[in-house]
């Protein structure tokens, strides 16, 4: 078996998203040729750090959300397919602002991100270490995981690779879903035969497979444009 279709298998395995052929061959191209765990964890890195949006990313047959199900019109559907995505934004409904703007000033300091360094793993790891890192930061930080409210309930804003936006609601509790543990840019999942209600998708373990990652500059304006919203709703603009 080829490099690249032992790759194609690997990735899939691990419902990893299919990359395009023009980033393999990119890949491929390095000298000398990367082995394959190379290559996997090199692939993993790129699509994990990466806008899903991003030309020549992902291969043509990745799937999207079909637009029919998710009106608005729609009462009770589910997805035929599973569908990678990246989450763009994400509200704890369960908090009142003056929390939320609480939690997002610690993760403006930095209080809220040890541990999930991926955009960093291969710059400071060994390859044989670079699992290890992956791992750590797709588990989300202990300590944030740990303080995620067990009764909350987030709604998220999902992307595919198309750029189409559709909102998730949390409909059973999941550790992995929670501001400060959850990244903009976070690549998930959602799974074939989940349930679409009225434009919105029901996320649950089953059908909710998260594969860590993030984008650094997009996180950076979330939380920017987020606490200038949230500081002019409560009154606290000037705030810190």
């Amino acid at each position: 078996m080829s490099l690249p279709a032992q790759l194609t298998a690997s990735l899939q395995s691990t419902s990893f998203p299919l990359p395009s052929q023009t980033l393999i061959s990119t890949l491929l191209a390095s000298h000398p040729q990367p082995t394959l765990p190379r290559l996997l964890a090199q692939t993993k890195s790129h699509l994990l750090t990466s806008n899903l949006t991003t030309p020549s990313l992902l291969d043509p047959s990745v799937p999207i959300f079909p637009a029919p199900l998710l009106s608005p019109e729609t009462r009770e559907a589910r997805l035929p397919h599973d569908v990678p995505a990246q989450i763009v934004d994400i509200e704890d409904l369960s908090r009142s602002r003056w929390e939320q703007v609480e939690e997002l000033e610690r993760i403006e300091r930095g209080e809220m991100t040890k541990g999930r360094a991926v955009v960093r793993v291969d710059e400071q790891a060994a390859e044989g270490e670079e699992g290890e890192a992956r791992t750590t930061q797709g588990g989300g930080g202990g300590a944030a995981v740990a303080k995620a409210k067990r009764n909350a309930t987030h709604r998220v804003v999902l992307q595919d690779r198309s750029g189409r936006k559709v909102f998730g609601l949390e409909l059973t509790r999941m550790e992995r879903l929670g501001i400060g543990v959850t990244r903009i840019g976070e690549k998930v999942v959602v799974r074939k035969g989940a349930v679409v209600a009225r434009g919105s998708i029901l996320l649950e373990p089953a059908t909710c497979t998260f594969l860590g990652g993030y984008i650094e500059s997009e996180e950076k304006k979330w939380v920017g444009e987020r606490l200038k919203v949230l500081r002019e709703a409560v009154g606290a603009t000037d705030a810190r």
